[in-house]
């Protein structure tokens, strides 16, 4: 009894140790925080044997994948998801199809399987890591690039296709496997599934969590938030296809629930701790001695993979519209195997497809390049001379927060706008992200705190329920909607302040209601012109009236286009001198290609 308690023990403390000391290790070395679990895994088991076997480990280890994919469904809303479906089952299914017949020839031209095995091989070695690809995107803030969601789409079409592919293993075993139903019977049970859960989440979770949230315990609503997840992972489980895809599809289904971000914050301790024992397993799953047995083969294997799938990405991504620099990132993000080509080939071996020697050597080739992707990723943001630079974090401390403004950002923008605020006595909460402005500005006597202003917990720890008004001035209009639409979803009667990107963002947040919003360049902008004409010999009162001339135009155009759509109110766009005073309408409109261009881009 005392060995397996100490046991029970030992692992978990091995487990986590070694990622408190790897991670930090090899992301001070710029390599990534995966590639640090992967080491700490490998260092832990097929090297020191501290650890025997990872098949349990990893199987637990697994669910942290199906959180990450149930966090991005949060993000993605239904509508937002259909406008991806090109990518999904266009550009997906393409690199699916291409990817496999290209690898299936070099396993066929090679002769180490017949074409039942190159075939499985060809399309297991076709799929690639989630975990990986999705972690790395995370570690580069890329996930909401346009390169990032191409990246995610061939990802999702990918968990997709585990069914078809299944069902061909079982096609190819034969009258020799175990007995199998019709894989047309597989897919429509499948499809079944999906539809079901649609339904489900439709009609079921959003009362769910309505009943659970009236209780006001936090912790009834963590452990709802983990039996949806896992619950909607295991049915899809039972259906054929992946968890990952059950926990997706809850997700997206709870997209524009009201509670999503509440659910967000409860998951993502679990997401991010499992998915880094995910990494780890991995490593631990490595059979150094099928490496060594087979090291020629491997040592050209891998690389082959990696090259050649990174090259048909490319090739179909670049057919597919994608710039060169987001098709070489793509290729250089997914050239790995993937975790279903576990699934795939332990599959095919039980069913005669593959010997247990051959399924053995693929898992060692798919674990391989799954350790080299970081190194590849990393690559291909040296060669496109991307900053890399790590961003430093600070302990979040909140002690002291709370006061009539909340202040979100700290830029230039935000430094200017406090300066305002404190000159009348006011107190303003300051919240960044960035660790050397936090440092800076706390040198100067702000009350600034290091964070995250799209995470709930963040904004509830830094008193937005204290707060009379949010100013949110960060400088990225994806990261203002989002933090727009997290206040107004759970602290609705709360007075927005934001500053916009541009005309566009302008109209999207007048749109949300905010209260007021203000582009970051319209007050300097009117400020240069007007002191232009001062040196060009206008008086200061014809300069400011001109400005505010300008101004009227500007907000009138504003309220049409945001009625009528960005071309609207051009006729009050300026195109020849005019006198502030009396107003009078050009009797030809004239508009140049240059000022639409410039009304577009504004």
């Amino acid at each position: 009894m005392a060995s397996a308690t100490e046991a029970l023990f030992a692992q978990p403390l091995l487990l986590l140790g070694g990622a408190v000391v790897a991670a930090p290790i090899f992301r001070k070395l710029g390599l990534g925080t995966v590639l640090g679990y992967l080491a700490a895994g490998v260092v832990i088991g097929p090297v020191l044997h501290l650890i025997g076997g990872s098949g349990e480990i990893l199987a637990v280890a697994e669910l942290g994948v199906v959180l990450l994919l149930f966090i991005i469904g949060l993000e993605l809303k239904p509508t937002r998801l259909w406008h991806m479906r090109r990518d999904i089952f266009g550009l997906g299914a393409t690199q699916v199809v291409l990817t496999g017949l290209v690898l299936t020839g070099v396993v066929i031209a090679s002769g180490l399987l017949d074409w039942r095995g190159a075939l499985v091989a060809g399309f297991g070695l076709a799929l690639s890591s989630t975990a990986f690809a999705l972690q790395l995107l995370e570690d580069y803030g890329d996930m909401n690039s346009r390169y990032g969601q191409r990246s995610f789409s061939i990802l999702l079409f990918q968990d997709l296709a585990i069914v078809p592919l299944l069902a061909m293993v079982s096609v190819l075993g034969g009258p020799g496997g175990e007995a199998q139903q019709s894989p047309l019977i597989e897919i429509a049970v499948a499809i079944g599934a999906v539809i079901a859960m649609i339904m489900a989440g439709r009609y079921l979770l959003t009362p769910l969590f309505q009943v659970i949230a009236r209780t006001g315990a936090r912790e009834v609503m963590i452990a709802a938030a983990l039996f949806v997840v896992l619950g909607s992972a295991f049915v899809m489980q039972l259906a054929g296809l992946s968890m990952a895809m059950g926990a997706f599809l809850a997700g997206v289904m709870l997209a524009e629930s009201s509670y999503r971000h509440e659910l967000e914050a409860d998951i993502e301790p679990f997401r991010g701790l499992l998915l880094a024992l995910f990494f780890i397993a991995v490593g631990l799953s490595m059979e150094l001695q099928v490496i060594v047995d087979n090291m020629l083969l491997i040592l050209v294997a891998v690389p082959v993979l990696m090259i050649a799938k990174a090259i048909t990405l490319y090739g179909i991504c670049r057919v597919a519209g994608s710039p060169h620099r987001d098709a070489l990132r793509i290729g250089l993000l997914l050239p790995q195997g993937g975790e279903f080509g576990f699934v795939l080939f332990t599959t095919a071996a039980a069913g005669g497809v593959l010997s247990n020697a051959q399924g053995s050597l693929l898992i060692s080739i798919v674990t391989l390049s799954m350790a080299l992707t970081p190194l590849s990723a990393l690559i291909g943001q040296r060669l496109l001379a991307r900053e890399t630079s790590e961003r430093e974090e600070l302990e979040e401390d909140f002690e002291g927060a709370g006061s009539d403004v909340l202040m979100i950002g700290f830029s230039r923008f935000g430094q200017i706008a406090a300066q305002i605020l404190l000159a009348s006595g006011r107190d303003v909460t300051i919240i960044d992200d960035s660790a050397d402005r936090v440092r800076q500005a706390a040198a100067f006597g702000f009350r600034i705190y290091f964070g995250d202003g799209t995470r709930l917990d963040v904004l509830r720890a830094a008193g937005i329920e204290k707060a009379k008004i949010v100013a949110i001035c960060t400088h990225k209009k994806e990261t203002t909607s989002k933090i727009v639409e997290l206040i107004q979803s759970e602290c609705p009667e709360m007075r927005i302040y934001a500053r916009s990107y541009d005309r566009v963002h302008s109209i999207e947040l007048r749109s949300r209601d905010v209260e007021y919003e203000v582009r970051e360049t319209l007050e300097s902008g009117l400020l240069f012109g007007r002191r232009t004409l001062e040196g060009l010999g206008v008086s200061e009162d014809e300069a400011y009236e001109i400005g505010e001339d300008i101004r009227r135009r500007d907000e009138e155009r504003l309220k049409l286009q945001a009625q009528e759509g960005i071309q609207a109110g051009r006729e009050l766009m300026h195109q020849r001198p005019v006198k502030p005073e009396p107003l009078v309408k050009p009797k030809r409109p004239v508009q140049s290609v240059e000022a639409e261009d410039t009304v577009a881009a504004e």
